[in-house]
């Protein structure tokens, strides 16, 4: 190692660029494990940003001429040295990254390139909003690349997250994921390698976005990489505690040439600090035990230590009237010497021992003190009597049931003659199991048809049943009615629909983050080169993931509605039914990533692109202040100050609306920030523009080495 540090110092005085690239896979080789998970950590990612504006030092890509394939030619990066407009085609002068080649290129074939190892500065462009729920929080989409969304929304949620779920690519080797730009074939031997860097990457940022205390990671996964994924999650989580369970998500099964059917997939569950699963009414193996009887326990004791010499406490009379076998009153316990056939029954009642059913006497299953407690309070239920007999049988609550009682989770429907209570039926919580095989989570019925009936002749590739994605977030968000939840491979928008269906059934307000980015299929995009077309044409985007199916399928969902405005003609089932075409009392609002300067930033003149990310920070409710040209602006909950000439009419605002809890403050000066903070009220949060903008993503591009 020393020899190659010497080389690599020397290599530094003549090329930087080059030794620093080198340092970055010699630091990596050094770091790699002995014993564990290794794989190659490759070039960083670069992505395509169609639409933005080609700039002087613009990293960019040559696109293909229109109506052809791409080449690996056209995955070479150029930096911009300098733009002529002056001609009737504006061309660029281009150099090679490595400075050996140059060329000119019109603006027009040129596409902006961002590696992830280079700094970027997000901003958000609302690009439309749906509501239909007062002042619940807003569920956003965010149509980015999730490596750069993840960077962003660590500005806004860092350690905030309740709950992430996510549906990352299979990696089966069909053209289902893309490693810079080109499809990973089955056939590359790098596959698993270029799989495990790109999912590393993402983990990483996920995992500060979780809160530490108490969340959950939830990854679905199918055969090709589950091994694998198991490492990388507990190499990424080492103080985490992980499961796997096995869930039918396909019970006809698909077929596997030679080998078995597969008819499940596997889910990994990291529970991190306390996490916790909320257990439910059913354990997801096996068919529903809601609505059991409660089940009322003998009073008398069996087994060895239920004998009246193993304790001769519980060995007491309890007494009946002859006259209707009532309840009368219960005597003390015996002296272990006492013969029960001397037992006195008070005038007009007989007696009943705990007599087992060869005649050993055993003993009761509580004191006689509680027994008269129970008895008050109706825990205690009598068998069947006939006249003249004297014999009556016992029955008890056990002490969980009795909780069950008093925490309300049994109903109490009244009491019988002898004062019993009379109870409804049990739900009783109980833990599941790691195999489920729920009928309702079947992916081609409630995933792929229940697509269809929201959008009809749009089409989506193995969507997720959505009550199967609801029963999941369900273990770890029941009792969180606030919950934050992000999905960072939203695909078609499963989980932000099963948030909204947890709200419905119990009220509460929970908020989901879906970022997916607005790839063509690998199909749509043979068919729009023919016809002229390529990324970044409206013609071309209009038929991205997020346009055609991630946002109408939301839309559709609050509104009940087709794309084509009509109502959806069919039911939800399951936990909840009702129709579709009832929607829901939600908000929603879509965005589009942008990538900003930093200068702008900083001198205030992209405020509106950074107003999404300051809303979202203060939680997504209520107004978004998107304009501050007047010096200040106050919402429902948060305030931003421009004007600092302007403080006592800010101040005043704040103050008055108990709501706010987060102000943001625009200044470079200590002095000035300090002496607002000192006027806010202790429970608002100041936050410092744009230096804690800035700052946010400077650290990340330190760090983004990966």
């Amino acid at each position: 190692m020393s020899r190659l540090n010497d080389l690599l110092r020397r290599l530094n005085n003549s090329d930087p660029a080059l030794a620093a690239d080198l340092k970055r896979e010699v630091d990596a080789l050094a770091d790699r494990r002995a014993f564990g998970l290794n794989f190659e950590r490759h070039a960083p990612e670069a992505v395509e940003l169609p639409g933005r504006k080609v700039l002087k030092n613009s990293k960019v890509r040559i696109l293909p001429q229109r109506g052809t394939r791409r080449t690996p030619e056209h995955d070479r990066l150029w930096r911009v040295l300098s733009i002529n407009r002056a001609s009737e085609t504006a061309a660029a002068n281009l150099e090679s990254l490595d400075g050996v080649e140059a060329q000119i290129a019109s603006l027009s074939d040129l596409v902006v390139v961002a590696e992830f190892r280079d700094p970027i500065f997000p901003g958000l462009i609302s690009t439309g909003k749906v509501e239909r729920g007062g002042d619940k929080p807003f569920h956003t989409v965010i149509n980015a690349e999730n490596f750069h969304a993840l960077q962003t929304l660590l500005f806004t949620h860092r350690g905030k997250v309740d709950c992430i779920y996510i549906d990352p690519p299979y990696n089966t080797g069909a053209k289902d994921w893309k490693y810079n730009n080109d499809y990973v074939e089955g056939d590359d031997l790098y596959r698993h390698s270029k799989w495990l860097a790109f999912m590393e990457r993402r983990l990483l940022l996920a995992k500060e976005l979780l809160n530490p205390d108490d969340s959950a990671l939830i990854v679905t996964i199918d055969e090709k990489e589950y091994l694998r994924l198991g490492m990388l999650l507990e190499q990424t989580f080492p103080d985490a505690r992980i499961q796997m369970i096995t869930s039918v998500i396909n019970p006809s099964g698909s077929s596997r040439t030679g080998e078995f059917s597969r008819s499940d997939e596997y889910i990994y569950v990291v529970f991190i600090g306390s996490a916790s699963l909320v257990p439910s009414g059913e354990d997801m193996l096996r068919p529903s035990v809601e609505g059991r009887q409660v089940r009322w326990e003998g009073l008398a004791r069996r087994g060895a230590n239920g004998r009246r010499t193993a304790r001769p406490n519980l060995f007491y009379p309890i007494f009946f009237n002859c006259a209707d076998g009532t309840f009368h009153s219960v005597g003390q316990p015996l002296a272990p010497n006492a013969d029960r056939q001397d037992v006195q029954s008070p005038v007009g009642a007989f007696v009943v021992f705990p007599i087992g059913s060869d005649g050993t006497e055993v003993t009761w299953g509580i004191s006689a003190d509680k027994f008269r407690a129970y008895v008050s309070a109706g825990y205690v239920k009598f068998g069947p009597w006939q006249p003249g007999s004297r014999r009556r049988a016992v029955y008890f609550l056990q002490s969980g049931t009795i909780g069950a009682v008093e925490r309300g989770d049994i109903e109490i429907l009244g009491a019988d003659g002898d004062g019993t209570l009379i109870l409804g039926t049990l739900n009783k919580p109980v833990r599941p199991m790691t195999t489920w095989t729920k009928q309702s989570h079947s992916a081609g019925d409630y995933g792929s048809t229940l697509l269809r009936y929201m959008l009809p002749d749009r089409r989506f590739p193995f969507p997720k049943s959505l009550y199967a994605v609801e029963d999941a977030l369900r273990f770890f968000v029941k009792d969180k009615p606030n919950a934050v939840v992000l999905d960072f491979f939203a695909g078609s928008g499963t989980t932000t629909h099963a948030v909204m269906r947890l709200n419905r059934q119990d009220g509460g307000r929970r908020q989901c983050i879906s970022v997916t980015n607005n790839e063509v299929s690998a199909d749509e995009q043979k068919s729009l080169r023919t016809k002229g077309l390529r990324p970044g044409d409206p013609e071309w985007e209009q038929w991205g993931i997020c346009n055609h199916i991630t946002k109408p399928r939301i839309r559709a969902a609050v509104t009940g509605r087709t794309p084509e405005d009509q109502p959806i003609k069919s039911d939800y089932k399951f936990t909840d039914v009702f129709p579709m075409s009832d929607g829901f009392e939600e908000n929603a609002e879509f965005f589009t990533l942008t990538y900003e300067s930093p200068l702008r930033v900083s001198s205030n003149r992209e405020f509106a692109k950074i107003a999404p990310l300051l809303w979202m920070r203060a939680g997504s409710r209520g107004r978004c202040i998107d304009d501050v040209t007047a010096g200040w602006d106050v919402a429902e909950t948060y305030g931003v100050i421009a004007d600092l000439n302007q403080t006592e009419g800010f101040l005043k605002e704040v103050t008055s609306n108990d709501g706010v809890s987060l102000v943001y403050i625009v200044t470079d000066e200590d002095r000035l920030f300090e002496s607002v903070v000192r006027e806010l009220p202790e429970h608002v949060e100041p936050v410092r523009l744009y230096e804690a903008y800035l700052r946010n993503f400077e650290i990340e591009t330190g760090r983004n080495s990966l």
